[in-house]
């Protein structure tokens, strides 16, 4: 329980105390005046009367307040889930867009690479027979 529960609760069972020990002064009978007529009724059971009606409004008021931040704080939790959701979907499609962004550059590369190598060959092999032509193998070194 919180602090101000019990505070609450402490104030009305004093007031309920209060009530029962004075209990002969709130139902003594008095002479009250309403603006256009005058009655005779208690005092004190009118005032507590007053005081139980201001309370369950209020009660009422900070019940309708409760619940209306529970179910706010449930629909943000369900728009938030949402938006992650949509985030996280989001993410995967930037990493798929990524894998398939590095896979053409890899793929780029290999043919580049491949044609390298091969112009290479070629030119390693023009060199060779160049040499073999001016300078041929001797007899004894040839396999």
């Amino acid at each position: 329980m919180s602090v101000r529960t019990i505070v609450v609760a402490v104030a009305f069972g004093l007031l309920v105390l209060f009530a029962l020990i004075n209990w002969s002064a709130f139902v003594a009978p008095t002479h009250l005046s309403l603006l256009v007529t005058s009655i005779d009724a208690p005092l004190g059971l009118i005032m507590l009367g007053i005081t139980a009606l201001i309370s369950a409004v209020l009660l009422s008021l900070v019940l309708k307040l409760h619940i209306t931040t529970l179910a706010d704080s449930r629909q943000q939790s369900a728009e938030l889930r949402t938006q992650r959701e949509l985030a996280n979907q989001a993410e995967a499609s930037r990493f798929t867009e990524l894998q398939k962004y590095i896979e053409t550059q890899i793929k780029t590369l290999r043919e580049e690479l491949t044609g390298a190598t091969n112009t290479l060959a070629a030119c390693i092999g023009e060199i060779d027979e160049r040499i073999e032509r001016q300078m041929p193998t001797p007899p004894e070194l040839q396999p």
